[in-house]
């Protein structure tokens, strides 16, 4: 409908003078087209009903797309793999919404020229005010019904908003899961980097590892060679001085003066110091050339090899000696016995005076049990030695373990500091540990940590 056209009803009541209207049958005639014209204007009312219904059913469709396009910004969210699927569905909404947006503004176009004409026929109930006045009370009705509509087209320009609203805070949520992704790739890289100075460092270690086990190879060959020269070429010579010296004070004895027997009686003393110290030399260098063969061995006759060889001395010092029940263990069994007859020598040695030596052997873990199917490879047992002798002072307990050291001198305690290196040097091989604490004259205790080997 044209709404710059005036209507045929009124074009026809135009030519009628207020001296024709008088006449009953114009007026009659002028009543029917009045009539003619409400019923058009309640079938245009009727029209605008229906474009309000469908309006309607667009604002519903609309809320069911904003529905559907929360549950895909959440989805979203929640799902970053199917981000470009979600992303592509976002579009085609967005692309519908703007779809119905245009629809939304041919619908307000539609109203406006519907209020056009209203305002038209507005003009022409001016000047029939008289005959107009139903037409002003369907008037005020199409005005109330307008008002609904602009009060629904508020709710749902709020609705709008509350919905880009909505799609604002999605993509900050977004914007800040870009930025914690990013941070989260700047950390892998920091990683990486990492990681790729540990290897660099480990094949640095490596390197060296190779250097230090070709430089302890070569020591090895030279303390080959050292126990080579110490087991024949030094080995002679001391025993000819040793002969020589003896014969000397035997046969010679009357002819010598009381000094020269002296002199030569320091002799014989000096050679046997020294040949102690080649024995124990060559002790400590077999603890790292003899074969490392472990042997499952009973822990407690090797103990009593240790003390007969220790018989005497053990007599001599009316020493006590406590064995507990050790077990078996897996060990190397003559640097094992060696490693207990120096730790058993030790404490007869550092006795206090007028005390008899009380030495005690015990196992902390029982070996017995050691061989438990849930036994762990890091497993140690522990064995400890302790005695009632001098003791020494605790700031020493790792010194005491280094070779050629002694806390006492030889007019005190004869010694060549080397029985303790040669424990150490056992456990070690035994891939152990050995502690010890001690207070002067409380005595020491020496504790021997051996990994318990599975079968």
């Amino acid at each position: 409908m044209n709404p710059t056209k005036p209507n045929a009803a009124f074009t026809d009541l135009e030519p009628l003078s207020e001296d024709k209207i008088n006449h009953p049958a114009e007026l009659i005639l002028a009543n029917k087209k009045l009539a003619q014209q409400i019923e058009d204007r309640g079938k245009r009312a009727a029209e605008l009903a229906i474009a309000n219904t469908e309006l309607a059913f667009q604002n519903k469709e609309k809320e069911k797309r904003a529905a559907e396009l929360v549950i895909a910004n959440e989805e979203l969210a929640f799902q970053n793999k199917e981000k470009e699927k979600r992303a592509a569905e976002l579009v085609i909404a967005n692309r519908e919404l703007a779809f119905q947006n245009k629809e939304k503004e041919k619908r307000a176009a539609e109203l406006l020229i519907a209020n056009i004409e209203l305002t038209y026929q507005n003009e022409e109930k001016e000047k029939r005010a008289s005959e107009l006045i139903i037409a002003n009370k369907e008037l005020a009705f199409q005005n109330k019904e307008k008002e609904k509509l602009a009060a629904e087209l508020i709710d749902a320009n709020k609705e709008l908003a509350f919905q880009n609203k909505e799609k604002e805070k999605r993509a900050a949520e977004l914007l800040i899961a870009n930025i914690e992704l990013t941070f989260q790739n700047k950390e892998k890289e920091q990683r990486a980097a990492e990681l790729l100075l540990a290897n660099t460092e480990l094949a640095f270690q490596n390197k060296e590892n190779e250097k230090h086990a070709a430089a302890l190879l070569i020591a090895n060959k030279e303390l080959d060679s050292f126990t080579y020269i110490s087991s024949h070429h030094l080995q002679e010579p001391l025993r000819k001085i040793q002969v020589f010296s003896n014969r000397i004070l035997t046969d010679e004895h009357q002819n010598l003066s009381p000094k020269g027997q002296y002199y030569f009686k320091r002799t014989e003393f000096a050679a046997a110091r020294l040949q102690t110290l080649l024995n124990d030399l060559l002790t400590y260098s077999r603890t790292n050339s003899t074969d490392k063969k472990f042997v499952d061995t009973n822990l407690n006759s090797v103990v009593q090899k240790a003390l007969e060889d220790l018989e005497d001395d053990i007599a001599e010092k009316k020493a006590i000696i406590e064995v507990s029940d050790l077990g078996n263990a897996t060990v190397i069994p003559l640097q094992f016995k060696q490693l207990l007859k120096n730790l058993i020598c030790n404490s007869l040695k550092f006795s206090r005076p007028g005390f008899p030596p009380h030495i005690v052997i015990q196992n902390h873990i029982p070996f017995a049990r050691s061989k438990a199917k849930n036994q762990s490879k890091n497993d140690y047992a522990h064995i400890s030695i302790s005695d009632n002798g001098i003791g020494f002072d605790p700031q020493f307990k790792d010194r005491i373990f280094e070779l050629f050291q002694c806390l006492h001198t030889n007019s005190e305690y004869e010694g060549t500091g080397i029985g303790l290196a040669i424990v150490k040097k056992i456990i070690e091989n035994h891939n152990g540990k050995i502690t010890t604490k001690s207070e002067i004259n409380k005595g020491a205790t020496f504790d021997l940590y051996i990994p318990i080997l599975g079968e």
